[in-house]
């Protein structure tokens, strides 16, 4: 081998074995994609460039915990998460989630789950806020993606409205008049927490977390007068149902013995095989909500037009 040949294939040995190295410094782990308007993503250029389109957030408050075997932890959350992001390709918001863990002391009983108290929660929003408003961001969408916070973020929009300069509806209150009505089946079972809704919504928007070869139908034990009002819950009646979840899923300590461990052998709360949840569903449900959404929005800009901060 002549001596030029020799020096090309020594230089290609080490560009090949830099690639390689290099290859080997990246995280193996790393899977994310950069999205558009969602603030961990952002540079600070970005976001300053931003708020000369629009002053709009939507915060995501959702827990960390369980959802039965087949399901994750951060299931609340990270739905809330993603719903946000699909919102915001649509139209200028913000995507800003601030905690992952919310009031969650009814799961306590099964590994893994983690709750804060209200006032933490509270309290933690309202300095996330408050540092936007600084910022020059006005509007905040609020969005509850776990149902045992509903009071919190009732709290949170109004302390932002009563007590800092900034503007805050509650998503589900704000969507409402938008959303497309749909074609009601009469259930026959009840299915709520970690049950076919939550699952199908979870295929849909984060389909790898989802083990649904582990799921099974959980056997429930209902303290007696819950089980008798059950038929009127699953029809939908409102004072039963009213009645059922101000008693229901409630932390073992309250002495109710409707703490997810005391009333499911799966932790899901419902008697539905979480098995019959299919991606479809759940793409109507959030098609629907991202629609309705961005209908909300538009009216937004619509009676208060967007003003750049100068």
């Amino acid at each position: 081998m002549s001596y030029k040949k020799f020096k090309a294939c020594c230089s290609l040995l080490l560009i090949s074995f830099l690639c390689t190295n290099l290859i080997a410094q990246t995280n193996p782990l790393w899977t994310q994609e950069k999205v558009k308007n969602y603030l961990p993503h952002m540079t600070v250029p970005e976001v300053e460039a931003f708020l000369t389109k629009s002053d709009m957030v939507i915060i995501p408050v959702g827990a960390l915990e369980q959802h039965g075997p087949h399901l994750p932890i951060g299931t609340d959350i990270l739905s809330g998460i993603e719903r946000c992001k699909l919102i915001a390709q649509e139209r200028d918001i913000l995507v800003a989630p601030i905690l992952f863990a919310g009031q969650s002391p009814y799961h306590m009983g099964f590994s893994g789950s983690i709750t804060l108290s209200a006032e933490t929660i509270l309290k933690v929003h309202l300095e996330a806020v408050e540092s936007l408003i600084r910022h020059g961001f006005k509007r905040f969408i609020i969005m509850n993606a776990h149902g045992g916070n509903r009071a919190i973020t009732t709290l949170l929009a109004d302390q932002i409205n009563q007590t800092t300069a900034g503007v805050a509806v509650n998503f589900s209150e704000a969507i409402a008049p938008f959303m497309e009505s749909a074609p009601t089946t009469k259930a026959t079972l009840l299915d709520r927490h970690g049950g076919t809704g939550e699952t199908s919504r979870a295929l849909y928007l984060m389909p790898s977390l989802v083990q649904l070869d582990k799921a099974y139908a959980a056997e429930l034990t209902l303290p007696k007068h819950l089980e008798d009002m059950l038929p009127d819950v699953i029809a939908n009646e409102p004072t039963a149902k009213m009645l059922f979840l101000a008693e229901g899923l409630k932390a073992e300590e309250t002495g109710k013995k409707t703490s997810s461990k005391e009333m499911s052998t799966t932790g899901v709360w419902g008697e539905r095989d979480p098995k019959e949840s299919t991606a479809q569903r759940g793409n109507n449900l959030i098609s629907k909500w991202t629609k309705a959404a961005v209908q909300f929005i538009d009216k937004w800009n619509e009676l208060v037009p967007f003003k750049a901060k100068k």
